[in-house]
């Protein structure tokens, strides 16, 4: 997936996003969240996911990594997810999104439990390029 982007390649000051390559998924992790949060970073990204979509089963998952710094995980296997959030929200988006949304949730958690400021600043950073997704309207319904 590359959000952010047209024929001619990307947007003006759009932020892209790039599946990582699967012989550097081992470094996604550490580069996204830090060595010594990382395992828990992707747990609550599972976790996440688990709550927000009941029919979320499990299953491999894509990492993307964000140009302005960020990153998140999304379902690889495509299929759109419907999603309850705890605010109430509920509607059916693309895996994609709901990565973003799963992620977004988890990196909130993580930054509450370890007050750590670059998890707060991967928050904001990934919020900055969920704005540019086609999806945005729903993403920022779940999180909002």
């Amino acid at each position: 997936m590359m959000t952010g982007a047209n024929a001619n390649g990307p947007l003006s000051g759009a932020l892209i996003a790039t599946v990582v390559a699967d012989d550097d998924r081992l470094n996604f992790l550490p580069r996204f969240l830090g060595p010594r949060l990382m395992i828990a970073g992707e747990s609550l990204v599972y976790i996440w996911m688990r709550q927000l979509a009941a029919s979320y089963q499990g299953g491999s998952w894509v990492f993307y990594d964000v140009s302005n710094g960020t990153g998140y995980m999304a379902p690889a296997d495509g299929k759109p997810l419907r999603i309850a959030a705890p605010n109430m929200f509920e509607g059916e988006m693309s895996a994609d999104a709901a990565g973003i949304v799963a992620t977004l949730y988890a990196l909130c958690d993580l930054a509450e439990r370890s007050r750590n400021e670059a998890v707060i600043e991967r928050y904001h950073q990934l919020t900055d390029f969920a704005r540019q997704h086609p999806e945005w309207a729903l993403i920022r319904r779940a999180i909002d």
